[in-house]
Protein backbone atom coordinates (compact mmCIF):
# COMPACT_ATOMS: atom_id res chain seq x y z
CA UNK A 1 0.00 0.00 0.00
CA UNK A 2 1.14 3.44 -0.30
CA UNK A 3 2.68 5.76 2.32
CA UNK A 4 -0.75 7.23 3.20
CA UNK A 5 -1.62 7.12 6.90
CA UNK A 6 -3.99 3.82 7.98
CA UNK A 7 -7.49 6.21 7.89
CA UNK A 8 -6.63 7.30 4.69
CA UNK A 9 -6.13 3.81 3.25
CA UNK A 10 -9.59 2.56 5.00
CA UNK A 11 -11.25 5.54 3.49
CA UNK A 12 -9.75 4.66 -0.19
CA UNK A 13 -10.65 0.71 0.15
CA UNK A 14 -14.11 1.73 1.51
CA UNK A 15 -14.80 4.13 -1.23
CA UNK A 16 -13.69 1.10 -4.16
CA UNK A 17 -15.67 -1.20 -2.27
CA UNK A 18 -18.71 1.39 -2.98
CA UNK A 19 -18.14 2.74 -6.07
CA UNK A 20 -17.02 -0.70 -8.22
CA UNK A 21 -19.80 -2.04 -10.10
CA UNK A 22 -18.76 -5.48 -9.35
CA UNK A 23 -19.18 -4.93 -5.52
CA UNK A 24 -21.47 -1.92 -4.37
CA UNK A 25 -20.77 -2.70 -1.06
CA UNK A 26 -20.93 -0.16 1.94
CA UNK A 27 -21.86 -2.39 4.53
CA UNK A 28 -18.80 -4.17 4.60
CA UNK A 29 -15.82 -3.30 7.48
CA UNK A 30 -12.25 -2.23 6.19
CA UNK A 31 -9.95 -2.59 9.13
CA UNK A 32 -6.17 -1.86 7.47
CA UNK A 33 -2.65 -2.94 9.56
CA UNK A 34 0.38 -2.71 8.02
CA UNK A 35 -0.09 -4.59 4.39
CA UNK A 36 -2.47 -6.81 5.96
CA UNK A 37 -6.45 -5.80 5.05
CA UNK A 38 -9.45 -7.10 7.25
CA UNK A 39 -12.93 -7.51 5.79
CA UNK A 40 -15.64 -8.16 7.75
CA UNK A 41 -19.43 -8.05 7.58
CA UNK A 42 -21.92 -9.84 5.70
CA UNK A 43 -23.16 -9.87 1.97
CA UNK A 44 -25.95 -11.59 0.05
CA UNK A 45 -23.91 -14.16 -1.85
CA UNK A 46 -20.51 -16.21 -2.57
CA UNK A 47 -19.94 -14.34 -5.43
CA UNK A 48 -20.31 -10.88 -4.20
CA UNK A 49 -17.72 -11.95 -1.76
CA UNK A 50 -14.96 -13.25 -4.06
CA UNK A 51 -15.73 -9.99 -6.03
CA UNK A 52 -14.69 -7.96 -3.04
CA UNK A 53 -11.21 -10.01 -2.99
CA UNK A 54 -11.01 -9.20 -6.75
CA UNK A 55 -11.60 -6.05 -6.48
CA UNK A 56 -9.73 -5.15 -3.56
CA UNK A 57 -6.51 -7.10 -5.12
CA UNK A 58 -6.37 -4.48 -8.38
CA UNK A 59 -7.09 -1.66 -5.92
CA UNK A 60 -3.93 -3.06 -3.92
CA UNK A 61 -2.07 -5.69 -5.71
CA UNK A 62 0.50 -8.05 -3.05
CA UNK A 63 -1.49 -6.76 -0.09
CA UNK A 64 -2.16 -9.73 2.50
CA UNK A 65 -6.19 -9.94 2.54
CA UNK A 66 -8.01 -11.69 5.02
CA UNK A 67 -11.52 -11.70 4.18
CA UNK A 68 -13.62 -12.55 7.03
CA UNK A 69 -17.46 -11.46 5.13
CA UNK A 70 -19.84 -13.93 5.68
CA UNK A 71 -22.75 -14.80 3.21
CA UNK A 72 -25.86 -14.06 4.95
CA UNK A 73 -28.05 -17.25 4.58
CA UNK A 74 -31.39 -15.30 2.37
CA UNK A 75 -33.54 -18.65 2.32
CA UNK A 76 -37.01 -19.29 3.59
CA UNK A 77 -37.69 -19.98 6.96
CA UNK A 78 -37.80 -23.87 7.22
CA UNK A 79 -41.06 -23.48 9.95
CA UNK A 80 -43.52 -20.84 10.82
CA UNK A 81 -42.54 -18.49 13.72
CA UNK A 82 -44.96 -18.49 16.37
CA UNK A 83 -45.62 -15.32 18.23
CA UNK A 84 -46.65 -15.24 21.86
Amino acid sequence: MTDESPQYRVAHVRRALAEDPRTCELGVRVNVRGDHVHLSGEVATEQRRAELEQVLGELVPGVQLHNDVRVADTREPARREELR
